[in-house]
């Protein structure tokens, strides 16, 4: 979808899981990219925020409570963020497993490049030996439908990451797929290789 704002993107998240909870619309995977934005999950501590509105503002840096789990993350432009509005019933009503299962998906991309990634015992994600390449925090509502997602970090300024405490882990740097390969993998090269794999760990084609 491109460049699409926060507030927008979390409105479009809404409308799907009703319309998916209510049989409207399939099983939905919305790819795109966020102007710079902050965003705060149900477990995020304030002093996790190292910026405040003042430089927050001369940043062009939106704040926004995500209402997904986990801690505060960054979003911004040149990184792929993916947003499945999946039914989990009747075999998948799993949360461990779906988290899993969205790792194995970014490990899958990221192995599509020539690059090794994986997890890290305790702490939700896609790492490499250099840092965290990917985020994941996720909501699932009732009925078992899923919004929220995963942040790939592809071609994006990685200096962005410098505004928060990442996932609310002080010490592990944050990395991308072209600071890792060496040279400027596009977020539509990302999102190919992120469908694929999206397509083989959940047993679907992406339209």
């Amino acid at each position: 979808m491109g460049l699409v704002p926060y507030a927008d993107a979390l409105a479009l998240q809404e409308r799907l899981v009703v319309d998916r909870r209510e049989g409207r619309v399939p099983d939905t995977l919305v790819l795109l990219e966020h102007p710079h934005v902050i965003t705060l999950g149900t477990s995020s501590r304030p002093e996790h925020v190292l910026v405040d509105a003042q430089e927050r503002e001369s940043r062009g840096i939106e704040l926004y409570q995500a209402g997904r789990g986990g801690d505060v993350t960054y979003h911004g432009p040149g990184q792929l963020v993916g947003y499945p509005i999946l039914d989990l019933k009747p075999n998948r009503r799993d949360l461990h497993r779906y988290l899993r299962d969205l790792e194995e998906v970014l490990i899958r991309a990221a192995a599509g490049f020539g690059l090794t990634a994986g997890r890290s015992p305790g702490q939700t994600g896609v790492w490499t030996d250099i840092g965290k390449l990917a985020a994941i925090g996720v909501r699932v509502s009732s009925g078992w439908i899923t919004s929220h997602g995963f942040a790939l970090n592809v071609c994006n300024d990685l200096s962005f990451f410098g505004t928060i405490v990442p996932c609310g882990i002080p010490d592990r740097d944050v990395t991308s797929l072209s600071l890792e390969l060496g040279h400027r993998v596009s977020v539509d090269e990302a999102a190919e290789a992120v469908i694929s794999a999206f397509e083989g760990v959940f047993e679907a084609t992406v339209l």
